[in-house]
C-alpha cells in the first residue's frame, strides 16, 4: 500500500474551514495514518468533522478535533491578553523612553509569547517598539516585523587604502549619484536581472504575483527616511574566521534599506489579515499574529522571506554597481537584516524571534549596527546571549520624533555637525539630524556583553533621499 498523500484541497472538499485546522488535519494524517488508503482517511476526517466533540480524547484525532471546536466559537470573540506579563530583558533602561517599554510590557502579555528582550536604542513603534526582541510560539506578528520587511545593512569592504575618500570627494559624489535612486516611488529605467525575480512564489500568491512588475522597476533602488548608502573609511580592529582581512584602514561601502513596495504592500495586507483573524484587545490590535499552522500564516512566512531576500537583492545590485564604478574588489562583504523573523531555539523549544529594529548576534554570527550620518558604525560579532535573544540594537535608535527634530533644528544647524565631522552630504532632511539620535558610544556600551567590536565604519560621503 502507498503512503497517504493528503493536500489542503482534499480538506476543502469535504468541508474543513480554511484556517489553521487544515494544516493541523494534514500533520495528524500524515502521522498516524499514513498507511491508510486516501478514502478511508478522507472517512475519517468526515465523521471528526461531522462531530468533533466525540474525538477529543483520541490521542492522534482529538489534536484535529479541538482545532475544530476553537473554530466555532464566535468570530468576534477578543482574544485577551495574559493577567501577568512574562519576564524581559531591558539594556539601556535610562535611556529609553516609557512609550517604547509601555508598549514591550503588552507584548510580553500575548498568549504566544515566550520571551522578549529590549535593545538601548528602543523608542516607541507600532505594536512592537522599534528596538523590541520577541520570541513566539508557532506564531508570527507581521507588526512585529515591521512595514519595511528585510530592512538591513551591507558593508563592502574594497582593496583601496581609508585615506583615498580624503582627496576623491567629488569623484565619490558622482559615484552614489549615478548609482542609487531613492525615494518611495523611485524606480530604475533599466534594472539589472536578479534570480529573485524568478522567485516561484510570484506565481504561487495573487498578492505577489501584482506586485512582480513593481518588485521589477525597484530592484536595485533605496528607500527613503533613514535608508543611505553612503563611502566612508573602515577601520578593521581584529581579523575573524567570518572577516578575514587584515587589520587597518580601508575605503567601505556601506547602505541601509529594505524591501521597497514589495514589503510594504506584503506587510500592510497581511496585517489587516492578521487582525481580522486575531482579534486582540484594541491595547494590542497591532500585535496581531498568524498561526504557522494556518494557510495565512504560511502564505506570511513564505512572502516575508522572498521580501527579506529581495531587500538583499537590492543592496548587492547596488553594491556590485558601485564596486565597479570605483574600479575596486571586495574583499569582504558583512550584512545583516534588522527587520525580520526567524526560527530559532530558545531553552530547547523552536520559536519565531521577531527583530523589530534589532541585530542577529548569536555566538560568531557578524552585523553592522550604524550610528548616524556623522557617527561611527560598528562591525561586531555576536556573544550568542540567551538573555538578550541572541539581539543587539540595530543602531543609535531615534531619542526626537521626526516631528520634533524638524522644529527644533534647521539647515545652519545640521551643516555646521556636518562641516564638524568632515561628513558630505547629498539629499537628506531636517528630521534626520544627528542630533535626534541617540549616542551611538552610549548605546554600544549598554550592550558590550552582547557584541565584540571588529571594527568601526566613519562615513565621509552620504547619499539620502
Amino acid at each position: 500500500m502507498g503512503k497517504l498523500s493528503l493536500n489542503g484541497k482534499d480538506l476543502r472538499k469535504i468541508g474543513y474551514p480554511e484556517s489553521k485546522v487544515i494544516g493541523i488535519a494534514i500533520q495528524v494524517m500524515h502521522q498516524y495514518y499514513k498507511h491508510s488508503a486516501e478514502a478511508e482517511a478522507i472517512d475519517i476526517l468526515k465523521d471528526v468533522l461531522a462531530a468533533p466533540d466525540a474525538y477529543l480524547e483520541d490521542a492522534a484525532l482529538g489534536k484535529i478535533a479541538a482545532a475544530l471546536l476553537d473554530e466555532i466559537r464566535p468570530k468576534n470573540d477578543v482574544i485577551p491578553l495574559e493577567q501577568k506579563r512574562k519576564e524581559y530583558a531591558i539594556y539601556g533602561f535610562e535611556n529609553i523612553e516609557m512609550g517604547a517599554i509601555n508598549q514591550m510590557e503588552v507584548a510580553m502579555k500575548l498568549p504566544v509569547t515566550v520571551a522578549g528582550a529590549l535593545m538601548p536604542d528602543a523608542h516607541q513603534g507600532y505594536g512592537l517598539p522599534i528596538g523590541g526582541v520577541l520570541a513566539t510560539n508557532n506564531a508570527v506578528i507581521p507588526y512585529g516585523v515591521g512595514v519595511d520587511i528585510g530592512c538591513r545593512m551591507c558593508l563592502s569592504v574594497f582593496d583601496m587604502p581609508g585615506d583615498f575618500v580624503n582627496d576623491n570627494v567629488e569623484k565619490l559624489k558622482g559615484f552614489l549619484t549615478r548609482n542609487t535612486v531613492f525615494g518611495s516611488g523611485g524606480t530604475i529605467k533599466n534594472p539589472m536581472d536578479d534570480a529573485v525575480l524568478e522567485r516561484k512564489e510570484f506565481n504561487e500568491n495573487k498578492l505577489l504575483k501584482s506586485l512582480h512588475d513593481k518588485a521589477f522597476k525597484q530592484i536595485g533602488t533605496s528607500g527613503s527616511g533613514n535608508h543611505f548608502v553612503e563611502f566612508g573609511i573602515i577601520e578593521i580592529k581584529q581579523s575573524t574566521e567570518k572577516l578575514n582581512i587584515p587589520p587597518g584602514n580601508y575605503l567601505g561601502l556601506l547602505s541601509h534599506s529594505g524591501s521597497r513596495g514589495l514589503g510594504a504592500a506584503v506587510a500592510n495586507y497581511y496585517t489587516r489579515l492578521a487582525r481580522e483573524l486575531c482579534k486582540l484587545p484594541d491595547v494590542a490590535q497591532h500585535l496581531a499574529y498568524l498561526d504557522l499552522n494556518s494557510a495565512e500564516g504560511q502564505e506570511y512566512w513564505a512572502a516575508m522571506n522572498l521580501s527579506g531576500d529581495y531587500a538583499s537583492a537590492c543592496h548587492h545590485q547596488i553594491h556590485k554597481k558601485i564596486a565597479r564604478s570605483v574600479g575596486a574588489q571586495v574583499l569582504g562583504m558583512v550584512e545583516n537584516h534588522h527587520n525580520f523573523a526567524w526560527k530559532e531555539m530558545y531553552n530547547g523549544q523552536e520559536v519565531i524571534v521577531h527583530r523589530k529594529g534589532a541585530t542577529p548576534a548569536a555566538k560568531g554570527v557578524l552585523g553592522i549596527i550604524p550610528g548616524s550620518m556623522t557617527a561611527p558604525g560598528y562591525i561586531v560579532e555576536g556573544n550568542g546571549i540567551a538573555n538578550s535573544i541572541q539581539s543587539a540594537s540595530h543602531g543609535a535608535g531615534r531619542k526626537m520624533s521626526r516631528t520634533a527634530a524638524k522644529n527644533n533644528f534647521n539647515q545652519k544647524m545640521l551643516d555646521e555637525k556636518l562641516n564638524e565631522a568632515g561628513v558630505h552630504l547629498i539629499g537628506g532632511d531636517i528630521d534626520e539630524s544627528p542630533m535626534a539620535y541617540k549616542d551611538i558610544n552610549e548605546v554600544m556600551q549598554y550592550q558590550n556583553e552582547l557584541v565584540n567590536i571588529i571594527g568601526m565604519f566613519k562615513p565621509k560621503v552620504v547619499r539620502m533621499a
